[in-house]
């Protein structure tokens, strides 16, 4: 067929099927490609040569693909709109079919690499895995790749990609070392999976059952045992990235008295600029997903205040879109471990994800039912709270219901009341009288109307209950608990943190370290977020720490007893992980009673 180097693929001129091949022609060079014609060809121009219009013993391939001058693959061009499963045939039937005088590198009498596309849409089928079947890519690999695969097949004889290393996994032993025996199970139900080929599995583990120590250890084996050559690990969040990277580097492997961290280079990624051709020592990323988009599009002004915060915070509204990244290629990773995440990581996010030819797992312990469809409802490993309580992993916990008149119908700001009016953005304070009737309801509260005698009764409630909750406790000479347990309350934003916190060293005779606020926004007053974390998970006198959803979701903090909704939950999968902050049982001694406690609607 006919071709122009100069052809504009919108011409009216050019028929579909031209219109194909001039968007292949173009992603081909992106991807480090030199592409030429049959008559013109001359394969040592570069490491990666694609030839268009190769005669074969099946006639004239569209693209035939050469590195380090060698065939090593059949590109199959087709009109956008064609499905592409249906093409394989002749795909096939051209990597059959390279002439004797073509320098060629085959495995079972076939060229190994065959793809098909429109250009809009590519299918990649890899005849180095053990089961050959296609899937769909984001655009071609790059030259490097397919060398990389060739001489990793000759060097071990066959097995040069991750699903063909994934047959020389060890069997997990039963009896693990350090391993309990649902992380074990999940572990090996995971490599079953990916054995079989099934590139998407979702492994559901309660809170505190040690998602991420499972993790580490399947990033363990496959880089020791399936020949991965980086595996990314995203996190919702940067305070959850740097306590994942604190799991790695405290990590003992199983089979060596070193650190996960002195055998394998982890980082985070807090740049949006990164060349993976400099990242071949690193093999485990972690990162956040914004970050991770930031960064394929090469976005120097990002805001690094958003890896702070949550994918429910920094969803777009819109799915977004992603454009390929040289520096960034597909094959980037062979593995992206997905730590419970926001759902939003699934639906608008999810072209980020899907850019890479990489296996995904995700982790969670509340998944829903975008997050199921996501995995092709490949559920490896189900680990609900009930059987972790019965485990001994998870505490069961107990609800009490605090409510009051305002919180249930909302209240009135009666006329020629003189009222305290605060600056939203600055906050400062005016006093006005008012002169007609201000009312309000439930949902408004501490939103637009604040009212500190609702937040005083609900800490003094608390406060009161404590000795019902906590029977065996020691008290005080007024009947009160003489130490108050580490209680995390959930506010509905940072102002109204600010005003619990206040309310709440009042009404429990607590100092500026006994309540603290964390929210993303303790960061623009001087105190990092990531260091009250510490304080209030490692430090007796701080009791009570305030927060929106910092530590809503995977923050690790132990010692939590007492878990107060001061605000509406409306998603069942997010009240699961923010009930969870505090049911986790301790590991070493004591048996910690979490409940929860909440002046609910």
């Amino acid at each position: 067929m006919p071709h122009s180097d100069t052809a504009d693929p919108s011409s009216e001129y050019l028929d579909p099927e031209q219109r194909a091949r001039i968007e292949i022609d173009e992603q081909l060079a992106e991807c480090g490609w030199v592409v030429q014609d049959y008559k013109h060809a001359a394969v040592a121009a570069a490491q990666g040569v694609a030839v268009r219009e190769v005669p074969t013993d099946a006639g004239p391939a569209d693209y035939v693909l050469f590195v380090d001058r060698q065939a090593v693959g059949v590109i199959e061009a087709k009109k956008a709109g064609t499905t592409l499963t249906g093409v394989e045939p002749q795909t096939r039937k051209y990597q059959v079919s390279s002439p004797d005088w073509l320098p060629s590198f085959e495995v079972d009498g076939a060229l190994p690499f065959g793809y098909e596309s429109t250009g809009t849409e590519t299918r990649f089928t890899c005849g180095l895995d053990p089961v050959p079947a296609s899937r769909r890519v984001f655009t071609f690999h790059r030259p490097e790749m397919l060398a990389h695969w060739h001489d990793e097949y000759v060097r071990l004889g066959g097995h040069a990609t991750l699903r063909a290393g994934l047959q020389l996994l060890p069997e997990l032993e039963t009896d693990a070392p350090g391993l309990w025996p649902a992380q074990a199970e999940a572990i090996r139900k995971l490599e079953q999976s990916l054995r079989e080929n099934r590139p998407r599995a979702l492994i559901q583990m309660a809170t505190g059952a040690g998602k991420t120590f499972t993790a580490a250890n399947v990033c363990y084996r496959l880089l020791r045992h399936a020949g991965a050559r980086r595996i990314l690990f995203l996190v919702d969040r940067a305070n959850l990235g740097r306590q994942a990277v604190r799991e790695f580097e405290g990590f003992t492997v199983p089979d060596d008295p070193r650190k996960f961290t002195e055998l394998y280079n982890v980082r985070r990624l807090a740049s949006s600029r990164l060349d993976m051709a400099g990242e071949a020592a690193t093999k485990v990323h972690v990162s956040t997903i914004q970050r991770l988009y930031s960064i394929l599009r090469g976005d120097d002004d990002y805001d690094e205040s958003l890896d702070e915060q949550t994918g429910f915070d920094t969803a777009p509204t819109q799915p977004v879109e992603v454009s390929y990244n040289p520096s960034v290629p597909i094959k980037s990773y062979d593995l992206i471990i997905i730590d419970e995440c926001h759902r939003s990581i699934y639906g608008v996010w999810r072209q980020v994800l899907e850019y890479f030819d990489a296996c995904l797992v995700g982790l969670t312990a509340t998944p829903g039912t975008q997050t199921f469809a996501f995995f092709a409802q490949n559920m490896v490993m189900e680990y609900g709270h009930e059987q972790a309580v019965a485990d001994r992993v998870n505490v069961d916990f107990d609800v009490f219901r605090i409510r009051t008149e305002i919180t249930e119908s909302g209240g009135t700001v009666p006329a020629d009341f003189v009222t305290e009016f605060r600056d939203r953005e600055t906050r400062q304070l005016r006093f006005e009288k008012v002169d007609k009737d201000i009312d309000y309801n439930a949902a408004e509260l501490d939103r637009k109307v604040v009212a500190p005698d609702q937040i005083r009764t609900v800490a003094k409630t608390l406060r009161a209950s404590l000795p019902k909750i906590f029977e065996d406790r020691e008290r005080d000479a007024d009947g009160l608990l003489k130490h108050i347990p580490k209680t995390l309350i959930f506010a509905k934003d940072d102002s109204h943190a600010d005003d619990i916190v206040q309310v709440v060293r009042q009404e429990c005779g607590l100092g500026n370290d006994g309540a603290v606020k964390i929210t993303y926004k303790s960061g623009d007053a001087g105190n990092k977020p990531e260091q009250l974390l510490q304080q209030f998970r490692t430090n007796y006198p701080t009791r009570i720490a305030v927060t929106v959803d910092m530590i809503a979701t995977g923050t690790d903090v132990k010692p939590i007893e007492c878990v107060v909704f001061m605000r509406m939950v409306r998603s069942r999968n997010f009240f699961e992980q923010m009930k969870g902050r505090g049911v986790e049982a301790p590991r070493i001694g004591g048996r910690p009673g979490p409940y929860g406690a909440g002046p609910w609607p």
